[in-house]
């Protein structure tokens, strides 16, 4: 069974279309969205979709790391699956027949991630090159180097793997998903399915800019491995 855990805040522009994706797929599986504190529709519109619907009631600003934990604690699945709320899954029965299958051929494998690439309406020459090179990266790292790299549009994690790292270090406002994968790595393997790919929206790509873009995620990935807190203090909306 797997658990697909989304965290969002004030997703309503694009929290339907992954939740209609994600409803499509034919296994068995549950839908849970954690929200922190959406000023917008987007619990009503995941309430269309699901009933597992975990609202922050916190005083401070929710972060990612606390909202997959959340989402996490009441996940029910063998797997699980967190997503960004602008990801789109084509074909996804098959998709995952081929994410199982990584898991059933590896039985040291903890931990699955993909290509990312950005929806084609969307996708620009740049985008193109970027993710090409970052597949390549995480083929290298996680499949042949076995230290544990990944983004957080999608991580497919065994549950037991999950709970033994005690879940995402909810201390970092950045860099908790390749921090994520580089523990996960230590007691297991990790894996990029090349062959595999999510696509999402590249929001935030095209608002602010490979250059910045790329300068925050490098940042952030060093400062977290070299002294356990990110560089970013809040991460900043896009929508």
């Amino acid at each position: 069974m797997i658990s697909f855990i989304i965290p969002t805040l004030n997703e309503s522009k694009a929290i339907e279309a992954t939740l209609k994706c994600l409803k499509g797929y034919g296994g068995e599986c549950e839908i849970i969205v954690s929200d922190g504190g959406s000023a917008d529709d987007t619990v009503a519109i995941a309430k269309k979709y699901t009933d597992k619907v975990v609202i922050y009631q916190g005083d401070k600003r929710q972060n990612i790391a606390m909202g997959r934990n959340a989402g996490a604690k009441i996940a029910k699945g063998d797997f699980l699956v967190f997503l960004d709320a602008d990801v789109t899954i084509f074909d996804i029965d098959n998709f995952f027949k081929e994410a199982f299958a990584n898991f059933e051929l590896r039985k040291k494998l903890v931990a699955l991630t993909v290509g990312y690439k950005i929806l084609p309406e969307n996708e620009t020459l740049a985008d193109k090159v970027v993710f090409k090179i970052l597949s390549l990266n995480f083929v290298l790292f996680n499949n042949y180097l076995h230290v544990g790299v990944s983004g957080g549009e999608f991580q497919m994690i065994k549950r037991e793997s999950f709970e033994y790292v005690k879940g995402f270090d909810e201390k970092l406002v950045a860099a908790e998903d390749g921090d994520m994968f580089a523990r996960l790595g230590k007691i297991g393997r990790t894996r990029c399915d090349i062959n595999l790919s999510i696509y999402h929206s590249g929001r935030r790509e095209h608002a602010i800019g490979w250059p910045r873009l790329i300068h925050q995620w490098m940042g952030n990935y060093i400062s977290v491995q070299l002294f356990r807190r990110s560089i970013s203090t809040e991460w900043e909306q896009i929508r």
